[in-house]
């Protein structure tokens, strides 16, 4: 049986539990706090990132892992004769992916997975493949039971605020205009790798997550309720675990908190919370 090392970018948002519980290991993405660069996870916390914007009025950009820096992370585990699963934010959105592929194939036994999402939703496929392994699949096998499951990740999230994409070049200046006019909250869906706007919701930073987790979860019989994912970015504690309640009279077996990054909180700002669900096969 072949030796499987799974590792992620940053952004996929799990707990240190959850990697922990694999032995994956996270690849920092870079943020620009002005000229001053760090690694998400490892020199910079979301609370200094929300604490930069609030000072300055300036947001951060984010930096795409380089080549080199995959191989860095990589060579060790090949070296000890690993073969390597590395689970990617959606290609639609970073150019980590392209640059992945590209250290993939010149290091050799590398598979560089396009999870086609963002977040805890990405987080998904990387707790699959650790399953996977464990139960001694070979890396081929996993990477083709990770391109069905990502097929069936349903991948969404609600917005307090526009800026942080919209600066970002991820949202319409139109767009962004009309929902801060009329106040209202627009949900984010994965869909095709990429960011397409669903319903808005209106009303308080409570009313609007409560809504739209009754939206995503009330009346379906498609998901899978085994595990949900609630992932948020500073959201007010009281309406995380709202949230969360709701799933879990909705029938989830397992709902697991989880924090965005600091990546993923430089374009959707705080007070952000998504779900992370599981279609039915």
């Amino acid at each position: 049986m072949s030796k499987i090392k799974i590792t992620c970018d940053s952004t996929c948002d799990l707990t240190p539990e959850l990697y922990e519980r694999f032995g994956v290991e996270v690849i920092p993405l870079g943020v620009l706090l002005g000229d001053d660069l760090r690694q998400d996870g490892v020199s910079l916390q979301v609370s200094e990132l929300y604490d930069y914007v609030a000072k300055t009025g300036v947001l951060p950009k984010t930096s795409a892992i380089s080549e080199y820096e995959y191989i860095s992370h990589w060579k060790k585990y090949r070296e000890q004769g690993y073969e390597i699963i590395h689970i990617n934010i959606s290609s639609e959105i970073s150019a980590c992916h392209q640059n992945a592929r590209i250290a993939a194939a010149d290091l050799g036994g590398v598979y560089a997975v396009d999870s086609r999402l963002l977040s805890s939703g990405s987080g998904i496929l990387v707790l699959a493949a650790g399953k996977y392994a464990e139960e001694g699949m070979s890396a081929g096998e996993i990477v083709k039971k990770l391109d069905d499951l990502k097929a069936r990740v349903d991948c969404s999230f609600v917005l307090q605020t526009l800026e942080y994409l919209q600066k970002g070049g991820r949202c319409s200046s139109v767009l962004a205009f009309g929902a801060n006019l009329l106040k209202l909250r627009p949900e984010i869906n994965m869909e095709n790798g990429s960011m397409d706007v669903g319903r808005k919701y209106r009303g308080s930073a409570q009313k609007s997550i409560m809504d739209y987790v009754a939206g995503r979860i009330d009346g379906r019989d498609d998901l899978d309720k085994r595990l949900c994912f609630v992932v948020h970015s500073y959201a007010d504690p009281e309406i995380v675990a709202a949230a969360m309640d709701k799933a879990r009279e909705s029938g989830f077996e397992t709902v697991i908190e989880t924090h965005a990054g600091a990546t993923i909180s430089s374009h959707c700002g705080a007070g952000t919370l998504g779900l992370m669900m599981i279609r039915k096969g």
